[in-house]
């Protein structure tokens, strides 16, 4: 064998290695989003919704959630005219909740209008409960805000919560993270005047 033989022979060889590492590599990306795509509960996982191009991934995602943890009317509302829900659904007490779920970063936090607007939205569905559940955190005063209205608020970390407990099949706490109340105390603009005046 020459000289030009063996360098045709490596060229060729380190062809097919490219090949079959730009192969290797699509396969991985094209699962991820295929995942994602399906938004299949059981396969998704914190990562894969940080991962997600826009919010109405992460809707469709929570819309499968909900059907599965078993609520019974669960609607994935129309994006153009939701009207500040992205998902309305029954509890196990009957009560009718709307969602908004917001998809940002886990650095980007949920701000007032997020409470606003779910809690605007209560009457056009005629819920009797509204949650905000977000990939991300919120700032302190949309914290405040939300409890002044008995607006439910689920963080990062609830929803991490809420997946691990899926998918260990552990439905019956999954259902009562979602359900419970929030007990944080309320600052209202009337009690901070007060405690000022002191």
């Amino acid at each position: 064998m020459n000289w030009s033989e063996n360098v045709t022979l490596w060229v060729i060889g380190c062809i097919i290695i490219l090949l079959l590492l730009a192969w290797i590599i699509r396969r991985v990306i094209g699962r991820g989003q295929r995942i994602r795509s399906e938004a299949n509960p059981r396969k998704i996982t914190i990562k894969d919704i940080d991962k997600m191009e826009d919010g109405s991934e992460f809707e469709l995602y929570l819309y499968h959630l909900f059907e599965q943890l078993g609520y019974d009317e669960v609607h994935k509302t129309t994006s153009s005219r939701d009207f500040g829900a992205d998902l309305v659904f029954v509890d196990r007490l009957g009560r009718r909740s709307v969602i908004q779920a917001k998809r940002y970063g886990a650095n980007h936090p949920v701000g007032l209008s997020a409470v606003q607007e779910i809690y605007t939205s209560m009457r056009y569905y005629e819920a009797d409960r509204s949650i905000v559940l977000t990939s991300a955190r919120y700032t302190e005063a949309c914290r405040t805000l939300a409890a002044v209205n008995g607006v439910k608020l689920l963080d990062r970390e609830d929803l991490m919560e809420l997946i691990l407990l899926f998918k260990a099949r552990r439905v019956e706490e999954a259902l009562e993270l979602i359900e419970e109340d929030d007990h944080e105390p309320i600052e209202t603009w009337q009690s901070r005047r007060k405690r000022q005046s002191r």
